[in-house]
């Protein structure tokens, strides 16, 4: 399937998949999006020192790497496990724009999220380990491990597989008591698919470009 790099909104890159037209990110702002979604009305929400995070489509390392600047200021510790079916190459990786656009100064974090190796957790810096797991989302089987889930899979339009009562059961099981899953969408089908599988639903203002976002609550 041809890939494209394509400069969204806010000014950051993402990549472009012409025959589902559709993005790794917003194309009304990747960075913007990845803050709004996944600091803001995620990780914000914890204030515990210790912190772990599974991601739901590790994609350009977009959100890991937000997630592992967010901790060089606020201290925490974070786990960060993300889970790919289909990684981004490292060549592709580097050309995104997000050392530029984020931390000129953190360069050499994001290009260890990406040339680390897969299935090893690594210890990225002092308070921040990645463990990168190919994997298809509904072969995880992780049960009270992980207290927020960012799930950031392509949508429900090109992938409705993803977004299943089947693949929100796999979440909850995964997450810890009252632990939070966020997601940048917001349909109705996917809010019954959370519900279905146990989850408290509420809905949340969207990031720019979109009108609302879904946190679910275990």
């Amino acid at each position: 399937m041809k890939r494209e790099i394509i400069v969204t909104n806010d000014g950051s890159t993402t990549i472009h998949l012409p025959e589902w037209n559709e993005s790794y990110h917003s194309k009304h702002g990747a960075i913007q999006e990845a803050y709004h979604v996944f600091i803001k009305n995620g990780l914000s929400s914890f204030k515990a020192n210790s912190v772990s995070v599974l991601e739901i489509g590790f994609g350009t390392g977009l959100n890991a790497f937000i997630t592992c600047l967010e901790v060089l200021k606020s201290g925490q510790v974070i786990n960060y496990v993300g889970v790919e079916a289909y990684p981004v190459s490292v060549e592709e990786a580097m050309q995104m724009n997000y050392i530029s656009q984020l931390a000129k100064n953190q360069s050499d974090i994001f290009k260890s999220l990406h040339h680390s190796p897969w299935e090893e957790e690594q210890q990225l810096t002092a308070n921040f380990s990645l463990t990168k797991r190919q994997q298809f989302f509904q072969d995880i089987s992780d049960t009270n491990t992980f207290d927020l889930i960012y799930f950031d899979a392509f949508g429900f339009r090109v992938q409705p597989e993803l977004w299943s009562d089947l693949i929100f059961q796999k979440m909850y099981d995964a997450l810890r008591p009252n632990g939070i899953l966020v997601t940048y969408a917001c349909r109705t089908s996917i809010k019954n698919a959370m519900l279905l599988a146990g989850f408290s639903v509420k809905k949340l203002p969207g990031a720019p470009g979109k009108r609302e976002m879904l946190r679910a609550i275990k």
